[in-house]
């Protein structure tokens, strides 16, 4: 069972998008402090009454969000 759930974090033309990686979530904000809430209450709908084994996760597994920077001189 993984202990980790692992969301990827960009920046698209206006919001922050944060995208699962071993979950079917996806939301956005203006704000990464907004992006955090979002991601939370994202995680916890995607979970509420089901049971985490059946995504591979442990019960009380943590949130690890890998932020994309973009450098100018690569965009």
């Amino acid at each position: 069972m993984k202990h980790i759930i692992q969301l990827h974090v960009y920046k698209g033309e206006e919001y922050y998008v944060a995208e699962g990686v071993d979950l079917p979530v996806v939301t956005q904000a203006k704000t990464l402090d907004e992006l955090a809430i979002n991601i939370q209450e994202a995680v916890d709908v995607q979970l509420s009454g089901e049971d985490p084994a059946d995504f591979g996760l442990a019960k009380h597994s943590a949130l690890q969000v890998n932020l994309e920077l973009v450098s100018p001189a690569y965009a």
